[in-house]
């Protein structure tokens, strides 16, 4: 089944559209300098990112009213992807950076092609909170420098070292507008923010008491930024420097596809839509792809966005065309505009993301859900914070996937049961317990309940081990689904152990993936011919449906001493 490329537009909706697109870039400018400015790729990469992935995505993608544009996550890669690719090289490390934006961009697309999208967020929520709570602590250190009036250090490592610096020596103007941003963003009602977006009503008003009140002051300031459309930024790159920036790639890709992702599951909770993830994933790749050649930051699904659109009444993704729109004639005229934007005032606007981002509610449930998810997450935010995100989310990752298959280990071994008597504590019919008890220990009932995986497999050979004398063995497979690798050739083994001690062996299975399992195993092969002059019964593999028929026959071939 293929994806359809390209959305097809409808003006059906085109009033809600209008109106959630035009309040979604309302709301999308303040921050798309803010993140501009934060990365160091300047306010006007910020409008790049904003106005292409919002464009491309939407055309491209496959959830209908998601608004995308740079945000927290991507942010905080890409800031130091452009950190570390500028100090080694001075003049064309910003071209490599985006050039990793566009690295990026081809994998998201690669991963709808290859149908990844179901998969991207089958992450433990432990993980994903710690991860996302640990981009929030990051943005919050990074904009702290700022904030004070200082200029940011590019690292959350230098952000502490020059912390104390910093907050013995602040700029006083600076660190007032930026607090009088905080509180703007804080405190403003719900209702009237969907009237008039607390980060717009923030900039507004912190700028131009800025200018009237501090107009002399010194004051770091966004400055004037370029108007008019972009030129290209063609891939640059440097072999030595190609592992590095594949690295930075997939970082991105991975994030955006579940920073997106996310997002998207948002969107259909309030649109009541059902998103493609595939889809969805292709058009995040071509927006960030379009991006990166125009010199635009890498972006995603944005939440806060998303939900302003649909709130205002966006249905389609006519809205986030248009949003990209009112952003691209922003860009033509705002040049003079931003130029008196003081950076603590965009700290503030970012400060107040990193505490969104913050996963709040979990945090304080955690310890009371679970310890180890409690562990996980703050190993996650732990790493995310002063590692990276990528190692972040696979410790975190592997430690939680071997936490849980230990639990369901544990499961699985205790529906293994070796029965050798009628003991009570077993679902046998009466006529099977009489059955057991005839044959005084010479046959053994091996049951397997729910379905087996690898985790399953020590426990079959050892509950076996611990039964060492009996003449037949009845191996009930008949309650198992499924049964994967490991555990069949654990069975394998046990059946083969016991064609060598001359024992009778009956397998209890029913048609399905497990009998077609046990039969690539070809376990007859075990069984071997007896020498013409050998009396006694030779040791045979049975396969029967019926457990109750399986333990008459095991009774009917046991030597008359048994029976005593």
């Amino acid at each position: 089944m293929s994806i359809p490329l390209m959305n097809s537009l409808t003006l059906r909706h085109w009033r809600g559209d209008l109106f959630g697109g035009i309040t979604a870039a309302i709301v999308a400018l303040p921050l798309a300098l803010a993140f501009g400015v934060s990365s160091g790729a300047g306010a006007t990469a910020g409008l790049y990112g904003a106005i292409f992935t919002g464009f491309f995505a939407a055309l491209f993608g496959g959830t209908p009213t998601q608004i995308s544009g740079p945000t927290g996550p991507m942010t905080v890669v890409i800031t130091t992807v452009v950190t570390s690719l500028v100090a080694r090289y001075p003049d064309t490390g910003l071209a490599m950076a985006f050039t990793v934006v566009m690295i990026g961009g081809v994998l998201q697309i690669l991963f709808g092609l290859m149908r990844l999208g179901q998969y991207i967020t089958l992450l433990p929520y432990t993980v994903i909170s710690g991860f996302m709570s640990g981009i929030g602590v990051i943005i919050i250190l990074l904009q702290l420098p700022p904030l004070l009036g200082h200029e940011a250090s590019g690292g959350v490592i230098g952000t502490l070292q020059q912390l104390p610096e910093f907050l013995s020596q602040p700029n006083g103007v600076a660190l007032g507008l930026g607090l009088l941003t905080l509180a703007i963003v804080f405190a403003i009602p719900p209702r009237l923010n969907r009237v008039l977006p607390a980060p717009l009503v923030a900039l507004v008003v912190a700028t131009l008491l800025s200018v009237v009140a501090f107009g002399q002051a010194d004051l770091p300031r966004i400055g004037e930024i370029p108007t008019g459309f972009p030129s290209l930024k063609f891939p640059t790159f440097t072999l030595r420097e190609l592992d590095d920036m594949l690295r930075y790639g997939l970082m991105l890709g991975v994030l955006g596809a579940i920073d997106s992702l996310l997002t998207s599951l948002v969107a259909d909770s309030i649109s009541r839509t059902q998103h493609d993830s595939d889809k969805e994933l292709i058009g995040q790749g071509i927006g960030n792809l379009v991006s990166g050649l125009f010199g635009g930051l890498p972006g995603a699904g944005a939440t806060m966005r998303t939900v302003v659109n649909v709130q205002a009444g966006g249905k389609t993704p006519l809205s986030g065309i248009i949003h990209a729109l009112v952003l691209l004639l922003v860009l033509f005229w705002a040049g003079p505009l931003t130029a008196q934007i003081p950076n603590a005032v965009l700290a503030g606007l970012l400060l107040k993301v990193g505490v969104d981002i913050l996963d709040w509610g979990f945090i304080k449930r955690a310890p009371r859900i679970s310890l180890k998810g409690t562990g996980i997450m703050y190993l996650v935010l732990f790493l995310t914070v002063f590692i990276d995100l990528i190692t972040a989310v696979l410790v975190g990752a592997f430690v939680a996937n071997v936490l849980t298959i230990k639990r369901l280990t544990d499961v699985q071994s205790s529906r293994i049961k070796a029965i050798t008597d009628d003991t009570d504590d077993t679902d046998l019919s009466p006529q099977e317990k009489e059955i057991l008890a005839q044959s005084r220990g010479d046959i053994l009932l091996f049951q397997l309940g729910g379905p087996m995986s690898f985790g399953a497999a020590k426990s079959i050979s050892r509950r076996l081990s611990f039964v060492k004398n009996y003449q037949a063995l009845v191996l009930d497979l008949g309650d198992v689904p499924t049964l994967g690798v490991t555990a069949a050739l654990a069975i394998e083994s046990i059946v083969q152990d016991s064609i060598k001690r001359d024992r009778q062996v009956w397998i209890v299975v029913k048609p399905g993936q497990v009998k077609d399992r046990l039969a690539t195993l070809e376990l007859d092969r075990f069984v071997r011919q007896r020498q013409p002059s050998d009396s006694t019964p030779p040791p045979a593999i049975y396969h029967v449906d019926n457990r109750m028929q399986a333990l008459q026959a095991a009774l009917a071939t046991l030597t008359p001493k048994a029976l005593v």
